[in-house]
């Protein structure tokens, strides 16, 4: 079962609602008071009552278009109300609807029942899209959603039910189809706050590492901006070695696996006790709580991690790491303590390129 379309329907909609269901009442209270009024010709009431059973079952179809759904059931509806506008017009014609005695007091006429079962299937195929509807929202919006329906359909009950002597119908459909609205308002709102949050989430994640983002980082920084830090916080700078010979020579995928497999370990290591945040090409930053034993075990831990790593295009990770304390520098602000954490991490990485050239002059 397909439903296609947007669930939050233009105001457009509900003024059509709105508007139906005003002709729709009109004609019935005008059918009322013409009858038995020998003023005027019977033709005019015959038309009147035409109006009404025809635009009657309309007002189930501008209900459904509240709900932003075309799907079978939305085609089965159409046919009926297209077969029922037929029915009614021939009506006027043949007398199948209304009979009108020599008094202009109309009454059913033979075939009234023709428009009866085609009232109860409108209103069954009504109380399905509601439920189809109400499948997308939670439990207390269904609840409130179905409260609607069951208000519409006593007051049909109470008007068919007691012979028309009770004018309900029009009365509780009316306040169904506001009900709706302020529904459908209340979760427009709900749901552009979803689409809000979703790409809210969007924003402050990487997109190829999961990690924090850049966006996140600059969110930090600016939330911390001017704030003493506490003794215990540290901040961890963290880049990858060797990434642009990676790609050179295996190309950007290599490299992007490599910044992956550094964001996996970084991840293992740092997330349960900081926020890790990636904010370059293979520049990662974490801010946690913790003091200098903890700081070199969690660096001792990142050695391991990075040391096991394995992946499909490149065998082996290095990163160069260091960290500063805010301990160490009295009042300091987070962006001047991030920097005195790279400075730490390029001391390791210069120690890193000279080992390794030192390696490869030994090695020639």
């Amino acid at each position: 079962m397909k439903t296609t379309g947007s669930k939050k329907p233009q105001k457009s909609v509900f003024y059509l609602t709105y508007l139906l269901i005003a002709l729709a009442s009109v004609a019935e209270w005008a059918g009322i008071q013409l009858s038995g009024n020998q003023s005027f010709p019977s033709w005019i009431i015959l038309v009147i009552k035409c109006i009404d059973y025809t635009l009657t079952p309309i007002v189930s179809i501008a209900l459904i278009k509240q709900m932003g759904i075309k799907n079978q059931w939305y085609k089965v509806l159409n046919g009926i109300l297209v077969g029922n506008t037929v029915f009614q017009i021939l009506s006027c014609f043949f007398g199948w609807m209304t009979r009108i005695d020599k008094n202009n007091v109309y009454s059913h006429g033979p075939l009234y029942f023709i428009y009866m079962i085609v009232y109860l299937f409108v209103i069954m195929i009504v109380i399905i899209e509601f439920m189809i509807y109400g499948n997308s929202f939670s439990k207390q919006n269904r609840y409130s959603l179905y409260a609607i329906i069951g208000l519409v359909l006593t007051g049909i009950i109470l008007q068919e039910g007691f012979g028309g002597q009770i004018r309900t119908a029009y009365l509780s459909v009316t306040f169904g189809a506001i009900l709706m609205y302020i529904h459908y308002s209340e979760y427009s709102q709900i749901d552009a706050e979803s689409r809000l949050n979703e790409q809210q989430q969007l924003l402050l994640s990487d997109s190829m590492t999961g990690l924090l983002s850049r966006y996140a980082y600059s969110k930090t920084l600016k939330y911390h901006e001017g704030e003493k830090l506490p003794d215990d916080f540290a901040a961890f700078s963290i880049d990858i070695n060797g990434l642009k010979i990676a790609n050179d020579t295996l190309g950007h995928a290599a490299g992007d696996e490599l910044i992956c497999g550094a964001a996996e370990c970084i991840d293992k290591v740092f997330s349960p006790i900081g926020n890790c945040f990636r904010t370059g090409g293979d520049e990662f930053i974490v801010l946690a709580h913790s003091d200098r034993k903890h700081a070199d075990e969690l660096l001792s831990q990142l050695s391991k991690a990075t040391s096991s790593w394995s992946g499909s295009m490149i065998k082996k990770l290095s990163v160069s790491a260091g960290y500063a304390l805010a301990c160490d520098y009295g009042d300091i602000s987070l962006e001047k303590l991030i920097i005195h954490a790279d400075e730490v991490m390029y001391d390791e990485k210069n120690r890193y390129y000279r080992k390794a050239e030192n390696d490869r002059r030994t090695s020639s």
